[in-house]
């Protein structure tokens, strides 16, 4: 199985695909903008050949490159698992007649317009929704949609350029904003708790299932930089909580016709109850989130997406035993990070329930919370029980503290 990666040491997760896809018998041929010797080990180790581009901006320029350093050698997939190459992925998908997701599919994963239609469609809920590639059309779309309602980039991750409009000053406001985005979604805010449901695919069938969900919601947590954000993955699937968004998580993917690979879904649950679709994204979740799965069934997802990727079954047991809950940290101050405040005390009362800390070392520079998603690091609690599991992260929310000065 000769597999092509894109990126393998950018972002923070993609060396443990690349390991996996080793660990499970792939050869992986990376292409990426990094020099081989900045590659962090674990993608070094994985990789069975490594082609430099000099960027990713022009893509027939990438294909040319990649074709000419495979020089007849056979592919059997192309892999991404980062956003800003997945049109690229698809492009390489069709060039060398291997599968996956070409552009079109492609499309609905990357284009929230184009992704909301096609759920739509299949008559599940979804916000009140528009595109406008002007400010004309941006106002057009809001009489339809009204207030509260959310502007984001068509093309989006994350709640970058994001913002909340409760008036048409707050939409003007946002508007001048994001004058530097091309397209826009305006779209209905919908009020309720934000949660994921998260799947590895091999061939349409759904091998492994997971729910998370965010406290607090994350545009609350990109305005307020003191906030340690929690993702709780859960346990128990089949709880009234998260039952809804399951059952509309198994509708998009029938929507949507995914076959292989990870999804990451977005969905809100309203206080009535009723499960409303935010976004889905033909890949892994971000900021962790995999890390905290594996913690919650003792598995490795990473080899696990590889396996149901290449051979199209998952071998590991799945079954959850943990909820888990993974809180992130930023740091208090500038400067340097000089104390993690509290955190012997708190080990030595729930350290067997704690699986992880990964901070900021002493000694180093606070990290930029607005530039990258963990802060100043995590930490994992998890304990079979969800309201003890939650009890234990809120001692580490109010109590843990990492100083800069």
């Amino acid at each position: 199985m000769n597999v092509v990666y894109l990126s393998p040491g950018f972002p923070a997760e993609m060396p443990l695909f690349v390991r996996g896809l080793a660990q499970v018998g792939a050869r992986v041929f990376g292409v990426g903008d990094q020099p081989a010797a900045a590659l962090p080990q674990q993608a070094r180790e994985g990789l069975h050949d490594y082609l430099q581009v000099g960027g990713f901006a022009d893509e027939g320029a990438v294909v040319d490159e990649v074709r000419r350093w495979l020089h007849g050698r056979s592919i059997d997939r192309v892999e991404c698992m980062w956003e800003r190459l997945m049109y690229l992925a698809a492009t390489l998908r069709e060039t060398f007649s291997v599968p996956g997701m070409n552009r079109a599919q492609t499309a609905i994963v990357r284009d929230k317009e184009a992704m909301k239609q096609a759920v739509e469609k299949a008559g599940l809920r979804v916000p009140r929704h528009g595109r406008a590639r002007s400010r004309n059309e941006a106002w057009a779309v809001l009489e339809r949609v009204g207030f509260p309602s959310i502007v984001k980039p068509i093309d989006g991750a994350g709640s970058q350029d994001t913002y909340r409009c409760d008036d048409r000053q707050q939409f003007e406001d946002a508007l001048q904003r994001t004058r530097h985005v091309d397209e826009l979604s305006v779209e209905e805010f919908i009020e309720g708790e934000e949660l994921t449901y998260d799947t590895v695919c091999a061939n349409g069938d759904i091998l492994f299932e997971n729910v998370s969900w965010y406290r607090p919601k994350p545009m609350v947590l990109a305005k307020s930089p003191w906030v340690s954000m929690e993702n709780v993955v859960l346990r128990d699937l089949g709880h009234e909580f998260v039952r809804p968004g399951v059952e509309l998580g198994h509708g998009v993917l029938r929507a949507l016709g995914f076959a292989t690979g990870f999804t990451h879904m977005e969905w809100f649950r309203k206080p009535d109850g009723e499960a409303v679709f935010g976004e889905i994204g033909g890949r892994p979740p971000g900021a962790r989130l995999v890390h905290a799965m594996n913690y919650s069934a003792d598995i490795d997802l990473f080899r696990g997406w590889a396996e149901a990727t290449c051979y199209g079954r998952l071998s590991q047991d799945t079954r959850k035993r943990y909820n888990c809950s993974m809180v992130f940290k930023r740091a208090q101050g500038d400067g340097i990070v000089r104390e993690h405040r509290n955190l012997a005390a708190l080990l030595r009362e729930f350290g067997e329930h704690v699986a992880c800390v990964e901070l900021t070392p002493i000694g180093e520079p606070r990290r930029d919370w607005r530039k990258v998603v963990v802060g100043d690091g995590w930490i994992v609690v998890r304990h079979p029980e969800l309201d003890r599991c939650l009890e234990i992260a809120q001692h580490f929310v109010r109590d843990l503290a990492v100083i800069a000065r």
